[in-house]
């Protein structure tokens, strides 16, 4: 990894709340703690936010809606669609709004990313099997090298997060897949633990073994 072709991409840490997202108070304490390393080592950081508009123009097909017709989620007209306070961007950060799930739908992080000259990219945030899963795709269909943080990552249900982790994991070929105090020791040029995508579909799984195989995603051994 080439710290000076980096960036982070952090995607919807925002105050929407309806999704019951789970452990939530662990993914800004690491998101912090990933935030600093990342200012420190001059990798450019930049937020994503899921906006709805108010009057439901450009909504996706069968957009969740309040009783009123305003979207259910990421409403424009609230505070949900606004950054979590403790994890607010500072004046020379980014911040990339969209409208579809993946952040590069239909939005300039693309062009960003090719302009700051990134090829490795970090990224992590919510939903897991959402925005998150769907915009690690389209970075992977752009030929990105992926650092993928995963305790910045949550999902409603604990099925839905390992099985979307997994996925990514089985398919994303040259995935490299971290907890945040290991990716940050990598950037700190230390001995690190790391998971790394062996070969296709190398993390098979059935509803009964979906915990046993994701187990198999923790860190394997030190790299110097």
């Amino acid at each position: 990894m080439n710290i000076k072709q980096s960036a982070l991409v952090l995607i919807d840490l925002q105050k929407e709340s309806n999704f019951g997202l789970l452990h939530m108070d662990d993914v800004i304490a690491n998101s912090k703690h990933l935030i600093k390393a990342c200012r420190q080592a001059g990798i450019p950081i930049i937020y994503t936010r899921q906006i709805n508009r108010k009057d439901g123009i450009a909504l996706s097909k069968g957009e969740p809606l309040n009783e009123d017709g305003t979207p259910f989620y990421y409403a424009s007209h609230t505070e949900n669609i606004e950054i979590i306070d403790a994890l607010q961007p500072q004046d020379e950060d980014i911040v990339i709004d969209k409208h579809r799930w993946s952040a590069f739908f239909d939005t300039s992080l693309d062009l960003v990313l090719k302009s700051l000259g990134v090829k490795d990219l970090i990224i992590g945030g919510v939903v897991t099997d959402g925005c998150l899963m769907t915009s690690v795709f389209d970075a992977y269909f752009r030929d990105y090298d992926i650092h993928l943080i995963k305790d910045i990552c949550s999902a409603s249900n604990d099925g839905s997060h390992m099985s979307s982790l997994m996925t990514m994991a089985n398919w994303i070929y040259t995935l490299q897949m971290y907890d945040t105090s290991q990716f940050i020791k990598r950037l700190n040029n230390e001995s690190f633990r790391h998971w790394q995508c062996p070969h296709p579909d190398s993390l098979p799984f059935t509803p009964e073994t979906m915990r046993e195989s994701y187990h198999q995603l923790h860190p394997g051994k030190e790299v110097y």
